[in-house]
Parts: C-alpha cells; structure tokens; sequence
C-alpha cells in the first residue's frame, strides 16, 4: 500500500496525468503494487506462479477472451507437442501421468487451465495493450490498455513483464497477384482440418513442422496437398535409437561437441529417412543443432509426412513466382492450378507496436536484444519471457529468473519502508524535547 500512495502522490503534482483525467471521461487509472505481466498464454502463466510462489503479486493482461489463445484459437485440431511432455513442463507443476509422450492440443489446454486454477492466476481478459511506456519522472511504467467496450485504462507499475511472446502475430508474405487468385488464402492460424479441402487441390507455403503437419492433415482427408519448399530444411526422425531426438540431442550435449552430436544425428536420419535431398528437402550446411543455435530453425520433426511425399502424395514445389486466377506460377516456369492456398509461413512478436522502447527490445523483429540466455533483464524494472527461441524450457528458465530478481526487489523495498517507518516512529516529538 506504500507503493501505491507513493503513485498517487506523484500523480497529484504531475500535470500530463491531471489533464488526461480532466479531458477523458472514460478513462480510468490502477496502480499495480506489484508486476504488469502482458500475455496470459504459457509464458506470462509461468512468470505469474513463479512470483505467487514468492509471495509477490501481478496483474495479467491478456487481450484474448482466454488463456492460451494461441493453442485454444489458432491451431489446428491434429497438433500435437513436438517434443515429449517432461520438455514442456511449466515450473512448479509437472503433467498428469496418464497423458501420452506427446500430449494433445487439448490435453496441454487442460494442463495450462489447471495449471492457472493451482496458482489462482485470474488474467484480465479482453485487454489489448496499445502502449506501455516508462515514466522516468514518477519512476514507473505506464501501461494503457483498451477494452472491448473501448474504454480505456491506463495501469501503473513499477515492473512490467512482456510476456507476448515469439507468436504474437500471424506472417503474411505479399505476392504478385494475390488479388487475381480468386481461391481462399489463409493462415495455418485459420486452418483447423483438412475436412473442408476434401477433394481440393491445396498449395502450402512453408516446410516447417507446421506446413508439415498441414500437408498430412490434407492427405489424411483426401485433398491434394503440394508443399512450397523455399529454402533448405533439416528434417528429423521424432524418435530414433528408442528415444525422442530431442531428449537424445539433450543428453549427448552433456557428453559431446555440439558438431559431433549434429553428425551423429544426420547419420541416423539417413539411415532411417533416406537422403531427403533426393525428393527436394536440401538440407543446410549448418547442422540441426548449431543451426538452431544460431539463427533458431527449428528442424522438422517428420510425423509421417516424408512417407506421403515420397509415394507422390505430397509434391514438392519450388518458391512462387506470382499467383493467376486459381493458379500459381513457380520460379521454375512450371505454372499449375490450384483451389487454394495455405501460407505456413510462421508468425512474429508485435512489441515494437506497443512498448515505447528501444534499448532492450529490436524494433525490427521485436525481440530482445541480447542473445540467450540475457535477454530476460532490461533496465528500469522490464522483463522479457518467451523469446529465447528454445521452446517451454526458455520459457521456464526465464520466469524462473524473473521471479528470483523481482523477488529481491520486492523484499528490498519492503525493508526499506519498515526501516523508515520504524525510525518516523522512534523520533521524539518536539513537546517531549522541551
């Protein structure tokens, strides 16, 4: 409560903020003792328990009608994790033994529900964050969000948290001609199931493991999926040797060199998928872990995919040229008629839309600036989580740290205040003096 009547009292003397009281009727202000935390999907759930294990409270702001809006409204029915369920563990709560090694989408939304009830994280919903800016005079951040109803308020803080994560918006590439195609065109954060491309001649765009995916969705409901392959890609068994690749990959690191392990893991991908340069999958240079290392490509884990492009099911197509009406010209001058078009083609933070600033953050791919595994800390009390590139277990490692370093804080200050409280009380008064 201290913190709060510090705002208040700064709020009082500050000019900007009495006029933007007076001159808007729908506006209103909260102070927030503890941290703002921007994004209620794994990565803002994972910071909020991690600091109610603490004791420090936080106000969750999300903009979506629900946790995880990503997993719960902008994917597609078959997902699946990619990695087994003991990588993807949230801090402080494992999964329920009875889920499989590779739960499904609607077995992790349930994990992220009751992981949300166990620690009493309430977000507030419908919230779009449309800038958040530190105030150096008062020594907090400002957070202004908007409603559905278009009210808007206006948060005060002294940590703030972006938690929007890696996927905060969907990539959608322009190219020539997509307004002659006449088919539909859409996301993968549209696409739900191939059930409604029966029979359709379908282009995906993308060779990642959800353009893979994709395709095997599309052939598993008898459409005719082709698979646009623009650059070169590692395609990986998800499990080899008995175990899953990546809990392999992670257990050799401890033991070997990082181009050794890659070595290893080529070796054994030939062995059990052939040589994927032989039905237009190239692979790059760079092996899959160093390569992931230093760029974050993340290799594809083949769920059955390979199979269906090796019968033919599945044709492999070079980059586009330009669209046609219901037809696609590639770089190669082969043009072929297709009844739609789904772009696999990723997705991007939005942080530079809204955070006004620029010392942390890149204002050209909106991520943080230093590398894993710095990028957490800013200056003045700002954090990031989820975009270390590495999945739920980045993910889990920075609410860890950001807990850890508000907690400090936190207590800190907590001391400090009873310190000076407790030396107000111990002062005689002036009549005793006299």
């Amino acid at each position: 409560m201290d913190c709060l009547r510090e705002i208040q009292g700064k709020q009082a003397h500050d000019p900007i903020f009495i006029e933007k009281m007076n001159t808007s009727a729908s506006w209103r202000c909260i102070c927030v003792p503890g941290p703002l935390i921007v994004g209620a999907g794994p990565s803002g759930l994972a910071t909020a328990a991690c600091l109610k294990e603490k004791g420090v409270p936080s106000v969750v702001l999300e903009r979506s009608n629900c946790i995880a809006s990503l997993w719960q409204l902008k994917t597609y029915d078959r997902l699946r994790l990619h990695l087994p369920k003991q990588f993807c563990e949230l801090p402080l709560m494992g999964f329920p033994t009875d889920f499989p090694t590779y739960p499904t989408k609607q077995q992790f939304v349930d994990y992220l529900e009751a992981y949300a009830r166990e620690f009493d994280i309430k977000p507030r919903f419908n919230e779009t964050v449309s800038q958040a800016e530190y105030d150096a005079t008062l020594g907090f951040w400002r957070v202004k969000s908007v409603g559905v109803n278009g009210k808007g308020t206006e948060y005060v803080c002294r940590w703030l948290v972006v938690a929007t994560g890696e996927n905060a918006e969907a990539v959608m590439p322009e190219m020539e001609g997509m307004g002659e195609f006449g088919g539909d065109i859409w996301h993968t954060s549209s696409y739900k199931s191939g059930e409604e491309f029966r029979g359709k001649r379908v282009l995906v765009v993308g060779c990642g493991n959800s353009g893979m995916e994709v395709c095997l969705d599309l052939c598993n409901h008898n459409a005719r999926p082709s698979l646009v392959v623009r650059d070169t890609v590692h395609v990986l068994p998800r499990e080899m040797l008995g175990r899953s690749t990546f809990g392999l990959s992670m257990w050799l690191l401890k033991w070997l060199p990082i181009r050794f392990v890659d070595r290893l893991l080529l070796i054994v991908s030939w062995l059990m998928l052939g040589d994927t340069a032989r039905i237009g999958l190239d692979r790059p240079r760079l092996g899959p872990l160093e390569l992931k290392n230093l760029s974050g490509k993340t290799p594809v884990l083949d769920v059955g995919t390979l199979a269906n492009i090796k019968s033919g099911d599945i044709k492999v197509c070079p980059s586009i040229k330009r669209l046609k009406r219901y037809a696609v010209e590639f770089v190669n001058g082969r043009t072929e008629n297709f009844d739609a078009i789904i772009l696999a083609t990723g997705y991007k933070s939005n942080v530079p839309s809204w955070l006004k600033e620029r010392e942390m953050f890149s204002e050209k791919d909106g991520y943080p600036r230093r590398p894993f595994p710095n990028g957490w800390k800013g200056e003045s009390g700002l954090y990031a989580v989820g975009f270390t590139k590495r999945g739920l277990l980045g993910t889990s490692m920075d609410a860890r740290r950001i807990a850890e370093d508000i907690e400090r804080c936190w207590k800190h200050e907590a001391k400090h205040r009873m310190a000076f409280t407790r030396s107000l009380l111990q002062q005689p008064s002036s009549d005793s003096s006299s």
